[in-house]
């Protein structure tokens, strides 16, 4: 019997309590430390294997790569089996991952496991974005992403330098922590959907976001491949409406406005989070270990200012809350481009990380809102597809632009 299993309610008939939000944060959000904690340490990691550390960023791209596949998939898996079975897989990869890449000697091998940590996480994101229901509990949800996101390089340097770089990689697995609150809490009981999986449209996705991301290592082929999924994709939505990426969550207006929008705010934020240590390091004199403890106090700002932001968006409205993001959304990559004054690049990454926090709460509610009941864990997969792909994007135009200036 499974752990899930002994925590099960008892009586399956009983509507099932709301998770505390705390425990859908603990949930999901391990998972953005796990994700930054190779930033400082990839020389380390690249040693370790005998490679170089160019090389070695192929663990991050395998990473940014599994969460952009794993995320719609997963949510397909909740729509289809139901939240037990979700968070059983998600488990088990992110179990089966910890300990390959704590054990792998080989590269190739660490990077099957960073796969499967990524979708397991993705799969626990899900799960948590699905149970979440306010802009309110998604605000704490999406204020942690941003607080462990910042604290992640120095929490995954910091573990490395005491132990070992592997056992820092390791951090995403304090998520499984939540899980016997949350099963008590939560239905887990699985969805009556009798329809045909549709594994055509599924790879299709797959092989769509796949190209994507691999578009900051391979331009012209990633592009090329891209088009060419996005059009295979489009004909098989015409041909197969209700499969796995439903036509009617394309022609929903509100739907489609906001996993853009996120996207956009998310490629300003990464771009920024990976721009603003060179341009201070390039036009100021200060001490890295400055640069690093101006960064985090600014993403720390901006995440607790994010979830003031999502606590108070019911009670100011849409229209005045979608202001806000695209004014801050804007104001974060305009100051860093023409502030005369370097200090005011952390007030950048300050603003970027608002936008990114508050957006992915507040839009990830309008567009599951938008969508029709049964069709809701699919559009948070997307909607997180979209999202995750500015983190793929987000490093190659900070590449691009350290380079050039």
């Amino acid at each position: 019997m499974s752990l899930l299993d002994r925590t099960r309610p008892v009586q399956p008939t009983q509507a099932a309590r709301p998770v505390a939000a705390l425990w859908l944060a603990l949930l999901a959000t391990p998972f953005a430390a796990s994700a930054n904690s190779p930033v400082l340490i990839l020389p380390d990691m690249a040693d370790s294997f005998g490679v170089p550390t160019s090389t070695a960023t192929w663990l991050v791209t395998v990473f940014a790569w599994a969460v952009a596949v794993g995320t719609p998939l997963m949510a397909g898996l909740l729509r289809r089996r139901g939240l037990g079975v979700t968070l059983r897989l998600a488990a088990l990869l992110i179990t089966a991952g910890t300990a390959v890449v704590a054990a792998a000697p080989w590269l190739p091998l660490a990077m099957a496991g960073r796969a499967a940590q990524a979708v397991g996480g993705a799969g626990l994101i899900t799960a948590a974005m699905s149970l979440a229901g306010t802009v309110r509990r998604m605000g704490v949800i999406t204020a942690g992403f941003g607080i462990l996101g910042a604290v992640g390089p120095l929490l995954g340097s910091t573990v490395a330098g005491a132990v070992s770089w592997r056992l820092s990689l390791a951090v995403g697995a304090l998520a499984l922590l939540a899980l016997p609150a949350v099963a008590r809490r939560a239905d887990l009981s699985a969805p009556r959907d009798t329809t045909p999986f549709d594994g055509r449209g599924a790879a299709l996705l797959v092989l769509l976001a796949t190209a994507l991301v691999l578009i900051p290592r391979f331009p012209l082929p990633a592009i090329a491949a891209s088009l060419a999924a996005a059009a295979l994709l489009t004909l098989h939505v015409r041909t197969h409406p209700t499969g796995f990426v439903p036509a009617s969550l394309l022609r929903t207006k509100t739907f489609v406005l906001s996993t853009l929008l996120a996207c956009t705010v998310s490629t300003s934020y990464f771009t920024l989070l990976f721009t603003v240590p060179q341009l201070l390091t390039d036009r100021t004199d200060w001490a890295t270990s400055t640069i690093g403890t101006g960064q985090l106090i600014a993403l720390l700002t901006g995440s607790m200012l994010s979830m003031a932001l999502a606590a108070t968006a019911a009670r100011w409205g849409r229209p005045r809350v979608l202001t806000i993001l695209l004014t801050v959304g804007a104001l974060a990559p305009l100051t860093a481009l023409l502030t005369p004054w370097p200090p005011l690049l952390l007030l950048a990454a300050t603003l970027a990380v608002l936008a990114t926090s508050a957006g992915q709460a507040t839009l990830a509610v309008y567009a599951t809102q938008a969508a029709p009941s049964p069709q809701r864990p699919t559009a948070i997969g997307l909607f997180n597809l979209g999202y995750q792909l500015g983190g793929a994007f987000g490093p190659a135009i900070a590449a691009l632009i350290t380079l050039s200036a």
